[in-house]
């Protein structure tokens, strides 16, 4: 039995297979998974996977992210990134968490979320800031 009230994003799963190109902008609730070539923006509340033979240039914001395959262009990932040792990104990432096999190749910047926050905050703060924070701990 279906329920009518479950959620969109439950049921949204697209795929972009093998000898398919698209140019353009691709917008979903759902997850996406891409062994094909994507020209243009992807963006999507679920999870993006690109398979080995997936390329994908482009923008591309995300909450998980799975690359395996070939990416050119900023990601910015929500939750969670990971990259399969047979991934070549080039490009900008944002994400909370990253996780990177080795093998995975990585050309460009890196910020990862409450990270990049904490190092502004101590970078920014005398030695005395630092002690009084400790002691009150």
């Amino acid at each position: 039995m279906i329920k009518k009230n479950q959620p969109e994003s439950n049921q949204a799963s697209n795929r972009i297979l093998a000898g398919t190109a698209i140019e353009g902008e691709i917008k979903s609730k759902g997850d996406v998974r891409v062994d094909g070539k994507i020209k243009g923006t992807i963006n999507i509340t679920g999870k993006l996977v690109v398979g080995e033979k997936g390329i994908v240039e482009g923008n591309i914001k995300c909450a998980f992210a799975n690359i395996s395959g070939h990416l050119k262009g900023q990601l910015e990932v929500s939750e969670q990134l990971t990259l399969q040792a047979t991934a070549r990104v080039n490009g900008d990432i944002v994400t909370n968490k990253l996780s990177v096999e080795s093998g995975a190749e990585f050309t460009g910047s890196c910020s990862m979320g409450s990270v990049v926050r904490e190092i502004k905050k101590d970078e920014d703060s005398t030695e005395e800031e630092r002690q009084r924070r400790e002691e009150t701990a």
